[in-house]
Parts: structure tokens; C-alpha cells; sequence
């Protein structure tokens, strides 16, 4: 979920954040009032009052009223809006929540301006492709986040490494001569199922596939065991509990005893590492996910925000124009620059060089995926069972057999049962 995916990543927010605030309103004096729900520390104080200030001066007939809102709880919140006659004008949502929205009937068909006005074309695929349902553009990309290595630049010396590995053999070889000496080549928990839909989606297979009422769960695919196969390679070359994902214990807290070599999570991780211990502060460093060959990046599950309009909102076109505001390469680049954030295009990668985690995020985006494009996605995610999935896996059960209850598992989820 889009709410999961970012907790590390605001670890590199600014310490004035929204937070605390329910409710900013513009100083213009417009005769039309745009009113937009943002989700809490999705933007600091500061960007948003600089878009404001410079939106309405710009536009001297709007004034714009952000309202923020919890993660907790949203999806019926928004869907009620969806439905009531008092709908805001832009509203901010995980890009894996578009779809369950789109089923209502009651979002705004945006593909001519995602085509016209803000090159579509050119958007990274983990935020666009889950805000298109059945061809119809009803997200509009706004920003991404996604997993990267960090690793421990005093284990990678000690042990003779001195490039990141750009391959799956050349990661594996490296975390075997990391796994020595009392230390952990990796810590990667037993049920970090992001992780492995990315090595799955590297093989060629899908955690799911099909459309509309007709989706099933493809775990037991060659290509989705081969996956899975290297994520059992991977994950022994540590000492991650088989029974458990990354949350518990929480991966950072295990990496800041200084005796891993490397974790996969946010790049925001390693400000909250280097709060618990230290001696680790300028000792961290990042590189992507590595892919099978060094041509690409490994794929990775992209999590972020897309922007929809209501059918029902007031101010529908001038909704329209501030997503397009929002969405531009003018205010992408603020956004990226003050929140660590990956913009909404590959091309734009380049206004983050110099900071090594949040560029390494970058290179990794272009390979970046999101879960099965279903509404029903969401319950697949509340029960899980390609966790338990795993640890039979690692525990030594039959992968194919194992693989198999779980896609069966996921199939009926998504029909609705």
C-alpha cells in the first residue's frame, strides 16, 4: 500500500511538515475555490505554500484550499465523496487505490489532457499504468518512492568490494564474501513480499494476471518459482527470520548494530539508522536493485501518489489545471528536490543527482511495477497469503505445491470470495 511504501520516506522530509495540520487555505482573493485533499506528509509546509503563493499569482481568479488527510481509514472516506454532491476538486491517492475508485463511476476521464498536455508517454510505468483502467488515464502521476540497497560502506571495504554490484551474480557473489567474520551478508526477513514480486517480475511472471472480474493468482507460473528461487538464494546469505517480514523486528533497527552488510528498503532508512546508532553517519551508501544483466535495474514495486478528479467536484477544469500544475515539469522538480521524492518521469531523474539515495531510487524507478491492476487488490494485500506462501517455501515445503495454494488462494480473493 501506497502508506507503507513511504514510511521511510519521510525520514528525509523537512522537520516542518504538515503533520500537524488539517486544513491551508491560499491568501488570493479568487472568486473560484479549488479544493484539494492531500494525504499527511505526502508535502512539507513549505512546498505548499510556495505552489500556493506562486499558483494564485499566476491564476488571480483561484484560490486554493488544501485539505489534509489521514491514511487511516481513506478508502471509504473517499469513496463517500466520490458519491456526496460536496466533492473536492483534486484529490491525492495511493496509486494502487485508482482502480477501486475508477469502479465507482465517479472519477473524470483524463486521458486527452494526460496525452495533450502532460506527455503520458513519458511517465514511469509504476505510477501510470495503475491509474489507467481499461485504457481510461484516471490517475495522473504525481511521485513515486521505491526500495533500493543501502549497505554498510566499512563491511563492503573490509571485504575487498569496492563497486556495487550491477548483476543477480555479481550481488550473490559479493553477499556470500559479505556473509562472514560474524557479520550478515544481507538481512532480508522471510516475508518481504515487495521484494520478491520484483525478482518475479524480473523472471517474466506475475503475482496476478487477467482483467476485470476474470483475474488468477500466478505464483505457481515457472517464471513466478524462478523468482522465488532467488529470493531463497538471497535471503540465506543472512540471518532474517523465515516466519516474518521486515517490520518485525523492524530491518532498521537490526542494520543499526552495525553488523549487516546490507537491508532492501527506502533510502529514508538510513536517516532513522543513523538516529539509532551514530558511528554509522556517513557510512551508509545506495545502489539499485541489480537486474539480471547490468543493462537494467531489477524491477522493483513502485509506491506513490496519483492525483484524481472527481465527476462530481464543483470545479472540475480548474481541478484539471492544478493537477496539471501539480504534474509539471516546473513543480515535479521542487517536489523531487524538496522531499526526496522520485518525480513522475524518467527524464526528469537528472534534478536529484547529488543525492546518492534518492538518485539510486531513481535509476531504479525505470524498472518500476505496481500490484495487480484490480480493485480487489487491496483484500489480496489485507490477508496475504503469498506470506505464508514464502515461509514454506524457506522452510523447506515444496515450492510448486506451496505456490499453487497461494495462487489459488489470491484467484478466489479476486473473484470476490
Amino acid at each position: 500500500m501506497k502508506n507503507r511504501i513511504l514510511v521511510g520516506a519521510v525520514a528525509l522530509v523537512s522537520s516542518v511538515t504538515l503533520s500537524g495540520c488539517g486544513y491551508f487555505s491560499g491568501s488570493g482573493g479568487g472568486d473560484r475555490t479549488v479544493t484539494v485533499w492531500l494525504m499527511k506528509d505526502s508535502v512539507s509546509q513549505g512546498f505548499l505554500e510556495k505552489f500556493t503563493s506562486s499558483y494564485e499569482k499566476e491564476n488571480p481568479s483561484v484560490k486554493l484550499e488544501f485539505k489534509i488527510q489521514e491514511w487511516s481509514g481513506i478508502g471509504p472516506k473517499v469513496l463517500a465523496a466520490l458519491e456526496s454532491d460536496d466533492a473536492p476538486d483534486v484529490i491525492e491517492v495511493g496509486n494502487t487505490q485508482v482502480a477501486q475508485y475508477a469502479e465507482s463511476g465517479n472519477l473524470r476521464d483524463l486521458t486527452l489532457e494526460s496525452m495533450r498536455d502532460l506527455g503520458s508517454e513519458d511517465w514511469l510505468p509504476g505510477l501510470a499504468q495503475p491509474g489507467q483502467i481499461s485504457g481510461v488515464q484516471y490517475g495522473i502521476p504525481w511521485y513515486a518512492a521505491n526500495r533500493v540497497v543501502i549497505y554498510n560502506k566499512d563491511i563492503f571495504k573490509a571485504a575487498g568490494i569496492d563497486d556495487a554490484p550491477k548483476t543477480r551474480a555479481e550481488w550473490i557473489e559479493d553477499t556470500e564474501k559479505l556473509n562472514t567474520q560474524g557479520n550478515q551478508g544481507i538481512y532480508l526477513a522471510g516475508q518481504n513480499w515487495y521484494v520478491l514480486a520484483g525478482f518475479i517480475w524480473d523472471e517474466g511472471g506475475e503475482l496476478a494476471e487477467g482483467g476485470g472480474g476474470d483475474w488468477r493468482g500466478t505464483l505457481d507460473t515457472p517464471e513466478a518459482l524462478a523468482g522465488m528461487n532467488f529470493y531463497k538464494e538471497l535471503q540465506a546469505l543472512g540471518d532474517g527470520p523465515m516466519d516474518s517480514d521486515e517490520e518485525k523486528p523492524p530491518q532498521n533497527d537490526v542494520f543499526a548494530k552495525g553488523n549487516v552488510a546490507q537491508i532492501i528498503s527506502l533510502p529514508g532508512s538510513a536517516a532513522l539508522i543513523e538516529q539509532q546508532n551514530p558511528e554509522l553517519k556517513g557510512k551508509l551508501g545506495y545502489f539499485p536493485i541489480p537486474g539480471k544483466s547490468a543493462k537494467a535495474p531489477g524491477s522493483v514495486f513502485t509506491g506513490g501518489s496519483d492525483l484524481i478528479v472527481p465527476k462530481k467536484a464543483d470545479q472540475r477544469s480548474a481541478g484539471i489545471a492544478v493537477v496539471k500544475a501539480l504534474a509539471s515539469e516546473k513543480w515535479q522538480t521542487e517536489l523531487a528536490r524538496t522531499m526526496s521524492y522520485v518525480p513522475n518521469k524518467p527524464s526528469l531523474a537528472h534534478v536529484v543527482e547529488g543525492e546518492e539515495g534518492t538518485a539510486a531510487m531513481a535509476e531504479g524507478a525505470s524498472q518500476g511495477r505496481a500490484t495487480p491492476n484490480s480493485s480487489q487488490w487491496a483484500k489480496v494485500e489485507a490477508e496475504n497469503p503469498i506470506k505464508p506462501y514464502m515461509t514454506a517455501v524457506l522452510t523447506g515445503g515444496d515450492p510448486e505445491q506451496e505456490a499453487k495454494k497461494a495462487s489459488e488462494r489470491i484467484t478466489a480473493m479476486l473473484a470476490g470470495s
